[in-house]
């Protein structure tokens, strides 16, 4: 049973992860990209064409991280990262890229989670028409951030497992 102490203290988890997490989304973009990436308070707003890539967290702590951005934003990312010119961009490349960038996030995010926690292999969707959901899922934080490339968003998913019973 999920108590208001419970509720509290994953709260206050998932607070201190959001810090975490903005300085190591700027920390990435930064050394990997060499884009300055900052958050902003931009209301999210899936496009035609949107990309979402996540990578799954298993152990002490479960969740997710998500990083969901438009097609433009992804090619933008993918000749930044990848070295390949717009021009000659494959959809295998732009999921490659946004895969990695979750990779990189989660794997960083995970230095900062308690000792144990492993990381999935990324997922990456892409479309029009698509929602994504972690099961079990709760206590999200979206964030806004800004680049030269656009707007891109990142969201950390807690999972918060029921208590066993033992009888």
């Amino acid at each position: 049973m999920l108590t208001k102490e419970n509720h509290m203290l994953a709260e206050s988890k998932i607070e201190v992860y959001q810090g975490d997490m903005e300085a190591i989304v700027s920390g990435v973009f930064q050394t990997m990209l060499q884009m300055e990436a900052y958050p902003s308070n931009e209301p999210w707003r899936p496009s035609p064409g949107h990309f979402t890539s996540s990578v799954y967290f298993g152990g002490d702590w479960q969740g997710a991280v998500l990083v969901e951005c438009a097609r433009s934003t992804a090619a933008a990312f993918t000749e930044k990262l990848m070295d390949i010119p717009l021009s000659t961009q494959s959809k295998e490349d732009l999921r490659d890229c946004m895969g990695e960038l979750a990779n990189m996030i989660g794997g960083n995010l995970k230095s900062v989670m308690p000792r144990g926690v492993g990381l999935s292999m990324p997922t990456v969707v892409e479309g029009s028409d698509y929602s994504v959901r972690v099961c079990g899922g709760n206590l999200t934080t979206r964030r806004a951030f800004r680049c030269e490339a656009g707007t891109f968003w990142v969201t950390l998913v807690e999972v918060v497992r029921s208590p066993s019973r033992i009888s």
